[in-house]
C-alpha cells in the first residue's frame, strides 16, 4: 500500500521569558534555566511525496539558507529515517522562511521539530512520542521543546523539560533590528565577562492570572545573555530602549542569544498598535504582533495540517 500526502505545520517562534545562565561546566556547555513559551507567528514547513528526499526553501529569509549543506531539517530527516528504520524518505519537504536567521528564537530548531511531525504523521505514525523525542535531542538542547513547541521550564542545557506555570493568554510584539546576533560570540562574552549570572531557577507562581501579573514575575528574572549581546549589536539595545519607552508595553526583554526581543501588552489591540507603529517608524526592523503560549493551533494534536490518503 502506498499513501499520498500533502500536510503542513508552523514552526513557531520560540520566545525564552526569562533566561538564566550559570558558568560553562567541564564539558563547555552552560547550564541554564529559562521559562519558554511560542508565538504564534513562525516559519511555515510543507511535506509533499517524492522519489527520494528532497528540500526546497524559500521565503523572505531563506538567501542565507539555500547555500547551507546541512540544515537542521536535513538533519532531522536522517535522525527520522534512523528511528523509523526508512533506508530513504520519499518526501520533499518546502520551507517557508519567515523568522530572521540567528535571531534567538529557535527557528532552525523550529523548523526541525516541525518537519520531524510532519514526518511522523506522514511515513511513520506508529513511532512513539519518545522515539520522536529522543530524535530530536540529537539535533540540539532546543530540539525536543521545539518538537513540542508548549510552554515549558527548561534545565540542565536545555533539554530538561517541566511544567510551566499555567499562563494567561499573552499578547506580545516580537522586533528584530536584522541584526544577526550568532550564539557563539554571545556565550563567549558572556564568559569573558566572568559569567556573573547564574543557572538558579526562580520560584514562580502555580498560576500567572494576567499580563500584568506576568510582567511583575518577569521582573524578578533575567536574561543573562541580553547585556552581552546588546555590546556586540548594539541595535538591539534601540529596540529595547524603543519599547520600554512605549506605553502599551509592560515589559521587555530580549529572547535567547538576541536579537528578537519581546513586548509583553495588556490586550491584543495594543499589541497591533504597537507593532504597526514601530513598523511605520522603523522599516529596516522585523516586526510582528503575535500570541505567546502553545501550542498553535490549539486544537491540531502536534500542529499538522492535511491529509494522508491511503492509495
Amino acid at each position: 500500500m502506498s499513501e499520498a500526502f500533502r500536510l503542513r505545520a508552523l514552526a513557531p517562534a520560540k520566545v525564552n521569558l526569562f533566561l538564566h545562565v550559570g558558568a560553562p561546566e567541564a564539558n563547555g556547555y552552560h547550564p541554564l534555566s529559562s521559562l519558554v513559551v511560542f508565538a504564534d507567528v513562525g516559519d511555515g514547513v510543507t511535506l509533499e511525496p517524492a522519489d527520494a528526499f528532497a528540500l526546497a526553501v524559500e521565503g523572505p529569509f531563506s538567501a542565507e539558507l539555500r547555500d547551507e549543506p546541512d540544515n537542521l531539517i536535513a538533519r532531522a530527516a536522517r535522525a527520522f529515517a534512523g528511528a523509523a528504520g526508512l533506508e530513504t524518505i520519499p518526501a520533499r519537504i518546502r520551507l517557508d522562511k519567515h523568522l530572521p536567521i540567528a535571531s534567538g528564537v529557535g527557528g532552525g530548531s523550529a523548523d526541525a521539530g516541525a518537519a520531524l511531525r510532519l514526518l511522523r504523521a506522514a511515513l511513520a505514525p506508529e513511532l512513539s512520542d519518545a522515539e520522536l523525542v529522543a530524535a530530536a535531542a540529537g539535533l540540539g538542547a532546543d530540539g525536543p521543546m521545539c518538537l513540542v513547541s508548549r510552554p515549558a521550564l527548561a534545565a540542565g542545557y536545555g533539554e530538561r523539560l517541566g511544567p510551566s506555570p499555567v499562563l494567561p493568554e499573552i499578547h506580545a510584539v516580537l522586533v528584530n533590528p536584522r541584526a544577526p546576533s550568532p550564539t557563539g560570540p554571545v556565550y563567549r562574552a558572556y564568559d569573558a565577562a566572568g559569567a556573573p549570572g547564574g543557572a538558579e531557577t526562580p520560584e514562580l507562581p502555580a498560576e500567572v492570572a494576567d499580563a500584568a501579573a506576568l510582567a511583575a514575575v518577569l521582573a524578578r528574572t533575567r536574561n543573562d545573555l541580553q547585556a552581552p549581546a546588546v555590546a556586540l549589536a548594539p541595535a538591539i539595545g534601540a529596540v529595547l530602549e524603543t519599547l520600554e519607552a512605549a506605553p502599551e508595553t509592560l515589559f521587555a526583554r530580549m529572547s535567547g542569544s538576541g536579537a528578537t526581543c519581546f513586548a509583553l501588552c495588556r490586550e491584543r489591540d495594543e499589541a497591533a498598535a504597537l507593532a504597526a507603529r514601530l513598523a511605520r517608524a522603523h522599516a529596516g526592523w522585523w516586526v510582528r504582533p503575535c500570541r505567546l503560549g502553545g501550542a498553535w493551533p490549539e486544537a491540531t494534536p502536534l500542529g499538522v495540517h492535511g491529509e494522508v490518503n491511503a492509495t
